[in-house]
């Protein structure tokens, strides 16, 4: 894992000109579009480092050039295989986009980058200290869809689960907060050392657990609210 922010991808072999080039998107050569590697930095397609604050007007107005640069509408006279470029492009920056300008999606891309959070791994086990809340939580839940059933009275039950509801909310919003801190700690942690950037990874891991976690248990609640 490197201590310093990642800005481009690894240097590219022009397929026109044949000349390396540090071009993100054209080489720098011949102007051509460049191949995209692979595995594409989202951070790196709009040049910036692998930081979690990003200037939100930055990035669209970054998003608006390039995406302009990048449209197929511009390459209709070229080759078959600019204009398919032209398309992985644009298709890549729009993808890059919607994840780059989402906070919480920016971090979980970011571990996923670092190879710190890889794909299924989340944890639906319920935080130690939220274990009771969660417990009546369920059993209001089945109250609940027991009264449904059997069409028993569910004001009463419907309130209580509202307030619970609000109460997850809460919670949620007060993860969000933190994994706003934690963002703010891995930018400072750049400039040191692999271990506290590791140390940083984990909590956000952690935060990120602990955020679906609480999404899922919301998300249940005000499906059976409806």
């Amino acid at each position: 894992m490197s201590t310093v922010p990642t800005t481009t991808n690894p240097p590219l072999v022009c397929w026109n000109c044949h000349e390396r080039t540090l071009g993100t998107h054209f080489c720098s050569g011949c102007g051509k579009l460049l191949q995209l590697p692979q595995a594409v930095d989202y951070f790196a397609l709009f040049e910036m480092p692998r930081q979690l604050w990003i200037e939100m007007n930055g990035l669209e107005q970054k998003f608006l050039q390039l995406s302009w640069k990048l449209h197929p509408d511009n390459f209709v006279n070229a080759t078959e295989q600019e204009r398919e470029l032209s398309l992985k492009h644009s298709s890549e920056l729009n993808d890059a986009y919607r994840t780059l300008r989402d906070p919480v999606g920016r971090v979980e891309y970011l571990l996923g980058l670092e190879g710190a959070r890889k794909e299924g791994e989340h944890k639906q086990q319920a935080p130690p200290e939220l274990l009771e809340e969660v417990f009546e939580l369920n059993e209001s839940l089945d109250e609940l869809r027991e009264a449904k059933s059997s069409g028993g009275d569910l004001g009463a039950l419907k309130s209580r689960l509202e307030s619970a509801e609000r109460n997850f909310q809460q919670k949620l919003a007060e993860v969000d907060e933190q994994l706003q801190t934690a963002a703010r700690e891995w930018d400072a942690a750049l400039q040191s050392d692999a271990a506290t950037q590791k140390k940083v990874m984990t909590r956000l891991n952690e935060l990120l657990n602990r955020r679906s976690y609480i999404r899922n248990l919301v998300t249940n609640v005000q499906k059976e609210l409806l």
